[in-house]
């Protein structure tokens, strides 16, 4: 047990004791100078480091206060010496606890942007690849994020860039700081981009991230969540993934707010073999510029065909047309390419040429031969 005015045991308050900074103080007529207040903050300091809790601190500092300057005896009967001296004492102890808390909260913000800096170089080191793995589990326990298992990656993106002190970006993570119905996540920005790193094979966290982002101050945003991928490199391998799609999404003009990897898969497997899709394009498509008016029109009633599971009053109702005109474009298409989609085999391939198509950004752009 400790007595009042002292610090639990092994608690140190560093530099001069506090009584001796209160004596001086005193001996100067309840005055503090500069090395006072000085070594005041550098106990409070020590205090917030050592998790000794501010009010007990002051409580500390006040008690010892209180006990150098004990009350007039009756013997001083100057009322107005008395009160001068009140004053006086009052006056100290404001500026024993103002500087006390000064301090203590100096303490605390720079505590706040070391643990901020450590979790900002962890994730920096994890997006762009492990590196040492056992250095990597340290920080990982540090920031309290499990490294092991599958995890998920949410990019996000906005007109206006996103960095650490934008206000998009603190409500994003005090959001997701205070979000408990998952496991661990790290938000960060990175390239104008906001990223949300999250433990667990279920997308519930990344879809609360994007809800989140919604709900901030970013203008129009669009997010990607990326596939689940187990261990440090699988965080790597999704944190492209969700980047890759995020560029992809802006080619194709999808204009979902929230996009999953998966969803724009096999456009990520044609993009692969750029040679290989241009050809079946050229090869499939090509008759199309042969249509009146250009091979825009028919490529976008093709599109809209399959989007509507190849039903022709869907497709007119989504381009507005007339059943009777989808009807003839389709058999326009079906004269120009000399493929039909009512067949399955060549369906396929006229799909697939279409899709290509999209990540081509063909006819916009001019198809590119390759040798």
């Amino acid at each position: 047990m400790t007595g009042r005015g002292e610090l639990p045991a092994g608690r140190t308050t560093g530099g001069l004791p506090h009584e001796q900074v209160l004596a001086r103080a005193h001996a100067r007529g309840h005055e503090f100078d500069d090395d006072d207040r000085a070594r005041l903050r550098a106990i409070a300091s020590r205090a917030a480091d050592d998790g000794i809790p501010l009010r007990e601190l002051i409580e500390t500092h006040l008690h010892v206060h209180c006990h150098a300057c004990p009350p007039p005896t009756a013997q001083e009967t100057d009322p107005t010496a008395t009160a001068a001296t009140s004053a006086e004492v009052l006056r100290l102890m404001r500026d024993v606890a103002l500087t006390l808390t000064e301090g203590y909260e100096a303490a605390h913000r720079a505590a706040i942007r070391r643990e901020e800096e450590i979790r900002r170089v962890f994730i920096d080191g994890l997006l762009c690849g492990p590196g040492d793995l056992g250095r990597m589990a340290e920080q990982a326990h540090r920031v309290g994020f499990q490294l092991t298992g599958p995890h998920r990656v949410a990019v996000a993106r906005a007109r206006t860039p996103y960095t650490a002190a934008a206000s998009a970006t603190r409500y994003v993570e005090e959001a997701m700081a205070a979000y408990r119905d998952g496991p661990g996540c790290l938000v960060t920005a990175k390239d104008a981009l906001l990223i949300c790193v999250t433990a667990g094979n279920d997308g519930a966290v990344c879809e609360h991230f994007a809800k989140q982002v919604h709900r901030s101050a970013a203008r129009h945003p669009r997010i990607v969540i990326s596939r689940p991928r187990p261990g440090a490199n699988g965080v790597v391998h999704s944190y492209h993934e969700a980047r890759e799609t995020l560029d992809l999404a802006d080619r194709l003009g999808v204009t979902d707010p929230v996009i999953h990897a998966s969803d724009l898969l096999v456009f990520q497997v044609l993009g692969r073999d750029r040679a290989a899709i241009t050809d079946l394009v050229a090869t499939v498509l090509g008759g199309l510029e042969q249509a009146r008016g250009g091979p825009a029109p028919l490529l976008n009633t093709l599109i809209a065909y399959f989007d509507s599971g190849c039903a022709h009053t869907v497709t007119a109702r989504r381009l507005g047309l007339s059943v009777r005109a989808v009807s003839y474009r389709i058999a326009r298409i079906r004269t120009l390419t000399g493929y039909d989609p009512a067949l399955p085999d060549q369906r396929y391939a006229l799909q697939t040429a279409s899709l290509g198509a999209r990540l081509l950004n063909w006819p916009t752009q001019p198809l590119e031969p390759f040798d």
